[in-house]
């Protein structure tokens, strides 16, 4: 079986040592490289690969962020010139590290831990990312007119989202950007004082809302700033209810 890899650094003299220690091994091809986190995020989502080589310190997104905004737990090689409290975690945790500058033996070594462990979810990634981010201030969607077709939103900037099939619409600044999740994954990883599941298929953002409107038939619709009218069941009601 060929794995197909991906590397993320953003010293060019890092990627390029990378990719020399990957030479040897027939059974792995590079697939694609990021120079920063946001790139990073972008070719996992692309491209899939069953291994990551994953600096931590990067620009625009750190590792941990990437790991974050893309779900990723397995496959995972981290590696940092620094940072020895995430060191003492990873080798408890993780797949492995590589603490900057490792030799080819070093490589090696962890490839072959890799390739028992690929496939296998890492609860300790898990551990280690939630005290960092109890609640998320960013998510990756897909957007078709950047470069990569995908972007960073800051959660801050949704006014709602809603449940699409097998997807999530978050609509922010008067534009709709789909993600594949299911809504009841996001409402565990959003701050429940800010936003709120008023309805199956609908999570709104309390500062978004304008207010609540009681139907003749004794329901209650959430009128937003932008002028969206959402539906509110009798638990969503409640739920407002014990937050404003």
């Amino acid at each position: 079986m060929t794995l197909r890899a991906l590397i993320a650094d953003d010293e060019p003299l890092a990627r390029r040592l990378l990719a020399e220690y990957l030479r040897p091994h027939a059974d792995i091809r590079l697939v694609a490289e990021a120079s920063n986190g946001l790139e990073a995020a972008k070719a996992i989502t692309e491209h899939q690969p069953e291994l990551v080589l994953l600096d931590i310190q990067m620009p625009k997104l750190t590792g941990l962020e990437v790991l974050e905004l893309t779900g990723r737990r397995d496959g995972v090689i981290f590696t940092t010139a620094h940072d020895a409290h995430a060191l003492r975690a990873f080798e408890l945790h993780a797949v492995d590290y590589l603490l900057k500058p490792f030799a080819q033996d070093r490589f090696d070594a962890a490839l072959a831990r890799a390739r028992r462990l690929i496939g296998q979810p890492t609860p300790g990634l898990d551990r280690l990312l939630s005290p960092a981010a109890p609640h998320i201030a960013r998510v990756l969607v897909r957007d078709p007119d950047t470069p990569g077709g995908l972007q960073v939103l800051a959660v801050d900037d949704i006014a709602y989202i809603e449940s699409q099939a097998d997807n999530v619409a978050f609509h922010a600044h008067g534009r709709e950007h789909l993600k594949a999740q299911r809504i009841s994954e996001l409402e565990a990883q959003l701050d429940p004082t800010r936003f709120v599941r008023v309805h199956r298929s609908f999570i709104i953002h309390l500062a978004a809302l304008q207010g609540l409107e009681k139907t003749d038939s004794d329901a209650y619709i959430a009128r937003m700033k932008n002028g969206k009218r959402i539906p509110v069941s009798r638990s969503g009601y409640d739920r407002l209810r014990s937050v404003l």
